[in-house]
């Protein structure tokens, strides 16, 4: 006699499979959260290194001076980097509603950089840190990097993919 064992019903089966998807959040959000912890443990989250410079559009930008008016993202990034081309969109959507500020690190010179940009459809302002000056002065290694200023102080630090929503909220809470 052929007896087949009775299946669990479809409610369980969908309640043990959130519960598994739940604690691998979990467990990706404290791993994320550590990592970020230990990449930025040479960056002070006060007295900050000054960043004027003039973005590609000859605009001169001053991060401190402007995280006194409103929070400030400030995204470290370049045309290279894989993570990036999932990031930027994101940071594109974030710069039509908050002060955005970008340094494209070891990205190229500036014509090719525009170039990249317009192709891209990008209307973010980006700062070109050509050699990586401004990216080592900031002890920034790790791209993408995001890091959210307010009243001259680091509010917010992450680094590897971020999602809209993670930025949103981070701005949000500065």
């Amino acid at each position: 006699m052929d007896k087949k064992a009775p299946s669990k019903p479809m409610l369980v089966r969908v309640l043990n499979w959130a519960k598994q998807l739940m604690l691998m959040l979990v467990v990706f959000t404290l791993f994320s959260a550590a990592i970020d912890l230990w990449r930025s443990r040479d960056i002070p989250t006060d007295n900050l290194p000054d960043l004027q410079a003039m973005t590609l559009n000859g605009n001169a930008v001053d991060i401190l001076a402007m995280s006194y008016q409103e929070p400030v993202l400030v995204y470290f990034w370049g045309t290279w980097c894989p993570v990036c081309s999932f990031v930027s969109p994101s940071v594109d959507i974030m710069a039509s509603q908050y002060s955005v500020v970008t340094v494209a690190m070891n990205s190229g010179a500036d014509e090719k950089l525009s170039q990249y940009l317009k192709h891209k459809q990008y209307d973010f302002a980006v700062i070109n840190d050509e050699k990586g000056q401004l990216s080592h002065h900031w002890s920034v290694s790790v791209t993408p990097t995001l890091m959210v200023i307010k009243d001259g102080q680091l509010q917010f630090y992450t680094s590897g993919f971020t999602s809209l929503p993670g930025m949103w909220w981070r701005m949000l809470l500065a």
